[in-house]
């Protein structure tokens, strides 16, 4: 046997045999007897470089260090789940299911909520090739050196899988080797870790991935994204990871009836406790993978998935003072100080109370002892006051009549429960969230400058506007505290590398009230410039697509404001996109406006994505479900029975790939 093949073998060898002892939980050979196998194939691939795998099991023990991690797009969207908790929401989530499928019989799939940090996998050809976090759900930073060292992610997959995918899954910090951890923390004098969640998703971002391999982390799988399988549902694919090599809990199963998740809800509310991890609710999907097509997507969540969350942790402790926050459009939120208390194992000492109406419906008095619990078990908020521990010396919280920082009297204006602050130019933290908004990961996304940064910048005299960012040079910034000649020139070819972001992204990091992500792009699609947006009327505005009179009149105030006028002005003359690029005004046309259509099935010409953006870019909607407003389905291969038969009863016009390549041309 020659040096490759005695190094494939041993790789074959070590691969089985992780399999074996962190999936199956079988182990077929001592720990000894693998070190010894490990420190071979080790000794072997360090005189042959040229046979280097980045997948080889020797990668498990760490040793790149990543200095700054990659900001990355996820090909497939990452979406939240709409929470649940109670059986109501469960019988109303499941009405919306009936009403919208065309198939009267389908099935549950029930799955814990794993409590841990999202972890979005990229095989080719069944290698790993990439591991990114969540993010934002629409991009993500790669950790795919720490991500090999977690030995129950398989590096190499078995049996016949999809050529590319992206597989879902949670990395976790088991409760027996976090309490490990801490005892090693606490005899070295250091202070214990407060929950294996954030530990966890600490772990993904530490620098040495030397460091991660030494915690004992795991990663269970939940979902697969692929436009080439032939699985049918979900219960069909965690059977699949699991053969595949992946570390798949047996706690998933498939419910008939609704009164089946009912049943799995209630058994696992008590029986999480003795679970070897950290879990806070349940998935519960439609199964078929056909009905989660038919269903689609809100534009946050999938309408086919809900989780339901277990009754939070509540723990009561005193209300010792209320403090005011502003934020960038000059609303006043509330918060509540409180005696620290331990909570579903963070320290909590701050809540929030949300307006002055809360704060009168709960009827809150300084000294009082409160209820506090974990909304969605992240943020915490006071559910309630224990009247029989109110003492005669608790005080009535009098909500503010002036800003907390420039003392400007607050506004409230008639069907909004918020105080606002009128004082827009001149109150700090407006300005200074403003600022941050517009450099934001989902806006202008600059490298090199940060929350911080601009705390500084402010406070230095440098900027009162994100138009005064394009007026920095290096030898103004070197100066502040930290920022040295190389930080001040990463940071300024970061404001330069800004400019060529496409006017959407501008348009969004504007920060009018109201106009998030998908309304920035619906709002630059139907207006082309910025200049025929700030011209465009009420009833103008509300022609676009999903633009209601909310939006409409705060867009119209923005550029009503003169402020705001000069600022755009000024980001004109600095160069920033503030109309669609020509490559983008070439792809587009009014050919199928006022046209609804549902993409479904795999593609030759063109992507699902890039079909979708073919629809919008000639004017039409693109739903993610078949009704009756709908007006051509256009359908690919593998495409579900289910969707064409319910196109077929509407009347819905099903055409090819190549029916809508001519209808554009």
């Amino acid at each position: 046997m020659n040096i490759k093949q005695q190094i494939e073998t041993l790789r074959a060898q070590l691969r089985a045999h992780n399999y074996q002892y962190y999936v199956l939980d079988q182990p077929s050979i001592s720990d000894f007897e693998f070190d010894m196998l490990l420190k071979q194939l080790q000794e072997l691939e360090v005189k042959h470089p040229e046979f280097y795998d980045p997948n080889s099991p020797t990668v498990r023990v760490g040793g790149e260090v990543t200095k700054n991690f990659k900001t990355v797009a996820h090909t497939h969207r990452m979406y939240s789940l709409d929470n649940s908790y109670d059986r109501q929401d469960l019988l109303d989530w499941q009405a919306r299911i009936v009403k919208n499928i065309s198939e009267e019989v389908f099935s549950f799939t029930c799955e814990l909520k794993y409590d841990g940090a999202s972890i979005n996998l990229t095989y080719e050809e069944g290698q790993l090739i990439r591991a990114v976090t969540r993010g934002d759900g629409i991009q993500g930073d790669e950790v795919t050196a720490n991500i090999r060292t977690i030995k129950s992610i398989p590096l190499s997959l078995n049996g016949e899988y999809p050529s590319s995918m992206e597989l879902r899954g949670e990395i976790i910090l088991p409760l027996e080797g976090f309490h490990k951890m801490n005892q090693q923390r606490i005899s070295e004098g250091e202070e214990p870790y407060m929950n294996p969640r954030n530990t966890a998703s600490g772990s993904l971002k530490l620098q040495d991935s030397t460091l991660v391999a030494e915690r004992p982390l795991d990663c269970l799988i939940y979902g697969i994204a692929s436009e080439d399988m032939s699985i049918e549902n979900q219960i069909g694919f965690l059977q699949k990871a699991k053969q595949w090599g992946f570390k798949i809990p047996d706690t998933a199963k498939e419910c008939k009836t609704i009164e089946e998740v009912f049943d799995f809800v209630d058994y696992w509310d008590q029986a999480r406790h003795e679970l070897p991890y950290e879990t806070d609710g349940v998935v519960i999907k439609v199964n078929s993978f056909a009905h989660q097509e038919e269903l689609g997507y809100t534009s946050k969540a999938p309408r086919w998935a809900i989780a339901y969350k277990f009754k939070a942790e509540q723990k009561s402790t005193i209300l010792e003072s209320i403090s005011y926050q502003v934020g960038r459009t000059g609303a006043i939120t509330p918060v509540a100080n409180l005696k620290p208390v331990l909570l579903a194992g963070t320290v909590v000492k701050r809540a929030s109370v949300h307006n002055e109406d809360q704060i009168k419906k709960l009827d809150l008095r300084i000294g009082d002892s409160v209820f506090v619990e974990k909304g969605g078990e992240i943020i915490p908020k006071i559910v309630g006051v224990d009247l029989s521990k109110r003492s005669d010396s608790s005080t009535l919280v009098e909500f503010i009549t002036q800003c907390p920082e420039c003392h400007t009297p607050l506004t409230k204006q008639e069907g909004d429960a918020k105080h606002y602050c009128p004082n827009t130019y001149g109150c700090p933290p407006q300005i200074t969230g403003r600022i941050e908004h517009f450099i934001s990961r989902k806006a202008m996304d600059i490298d090199g400058i940060g929350a911080e940064t601009v705390q500084l910048l402010f406070q230095a005299g440098l900027i009162s506007t994100y138009a005064d960012l394009y007026t920095l040079r290096v030898e103004d910034v070197m100066g502040l505290d930290r920022m040295a000649e190389k930080s001040a020139t990463n940071m300024i070819a970061g404001i330069e590398a800004s400019k060529q972001k496409p006017f959407e992204k501008v348009l969004f990091a504007l920060g009018i009230r109201y106009v998030g992500e998908t309304v920035a792009e619906k709002l630059a699609m139907a207006f082309k410039t910025i200049d025929a947006l700030a011209a465009a009327s009420l009833e103008e505005l509300i022609a676009v697509d999903e633009i209601g009179e909310r939006i409409a009149k705060s867009v119209i105030e923005f550029f009503e404001d003169l402020g705001n006028t000069m600022i755009v002005e000024r980001l004109k003359t600095y160069g920033l996109q503030l109309a669609l690029s020509e490559e983008k005004l070439k792809s587009q046309s009014d050919i199928l406006k006022g046209k609804v259509f549902v993409v479904s099935g795999v593609f030759s010409i063109y992507s699902r994505d890039e079909l979708k953006s073919l629809i919008k870019d000639n004017g039409a909607k693109v739903s993610s479900s078949i009704s009756s407003k709908t007006d051509y389905l256009v359908a690919g291969d593998n495409m579900g029975p289910s969707k064409r038969k319910k196109a077929e009863s509407l009347g819905v016009s099903i055409i090819s790939e190549a029916d809508f390549q001519e209808m554009i041309q």
